[in-house]
Parts: structure tokens; C-alpha cells; sequence
């Protein structure tokens, strides 16, 4: 699908890294940023997009900047509305014990174009039963 985009700053069109890829990868289009322990902090991406209604992007963290530096984004998955025509903003979170630098241009998140459907809702006096019925986090052991 092709999905306009504009560039705000000098980096490279957020790309697959490999062939089956999901997810195209945003960089840090900001300078370097050093992240203390426990901060978040809104990354710019450098691009704005252009998403066909019924369409957003989820801004997830990247496994490998999570695993080994224990840096992720924060809401994960973010959205990138279709109507939202502002810089697409990265909150990356340090989870680890120590600073953590996040140089420019350096790939800090990826981004998957998902399919959305609306929801219309259909109010009813009760719900059909289910086998989980009213079992919340927990509830199987």
C-alpha cells in the first residue's frame, strides 16, 4: 500500500529491514539523547504521514533495543491516527539501571500498518455466556 509521507528532517524514509518484515523502523531524527535510568522521553521521527482512513500505524518497541538495552516505547503499541498530520513523536522509556545513549539516527521503534475496524455498539440487557465468564488476570492459576 502506498502511504504519502513527508520528511521534516535529514534521515532516511523509515524502511523493512528484511524481506516478511511487518514493521518499518523510525529513527531518532533529533541529536543524540542520553536517557537516566526511569526517564521518558518524546523522540521526533522526522517524518508525518498520510494514512487512508481506516488504516493506523502501531508504533511498537524494537525486541533488540528492549533486550540488550532495556529501552522501550512506553505506550506500546502507540497510534498513528489516520486524521493526525503532525511528526510521528516516539516515547522511549529506559528500563534499565543505567544511562542509555540513543544516537541520531539510530533506529529506536518500528512501525506496522494495521487495518482498523470501527465499532458500533449494540446496547443489550445481558451477554452471552462464555467459559471465562467474569475471570480476570489470574483467574487460571
Amino acid at each position: 500500500m502506498k502511504i504519502k509521507v513527508q520528511r521534516l528532517r535529514d534521515i532516511d524514509l523509515p524502511a523493512y529491514s528484511h524481506r516478511g518484515d511487518s514493521g518499518v523502523d523510525l529513527v531518532n531524527a533529533s541529536e543524540d539523547i542520553t536517557l537516566s535510568p526511569g526517564e521518558r522521553r518524546l523522540v521526533p521521527s522526522g517524518i508525518r504521514v498520510a494514512l487512508p482512513e481506516g488504516y493506523e500505524l502501531q508504533v511498537r518497541s524494537r525486541s533488540g533495543l528492549a533486550l540488550k538495552k532495556g529501552v522501550m516505547v512506553l505506550n506500546s503499541p502507540g497510534t498513528v491516527d489516520s486524521g493526525y498530520r503532525g511528526e510521528i513523536g516516539v516515547i522511549l522509556f529506559n528500563a534499565s539501571g543505567s544511562d542509555i545513549l540513543i544516537e541520531k539516527d539510530s533506529r529506536i521503534a518500528q512501525a506496522v500498518l494495521q487495518k482498523v475496524e470501527n465499532i458500533s455498539w449494540q446496547e443489550t440487557e445481558s451477554l452471552p455466556a462464555s467459559g471465562r465468564q467474569e475471570g480476570g488476570f489470574g483467574s487460571t492459576g
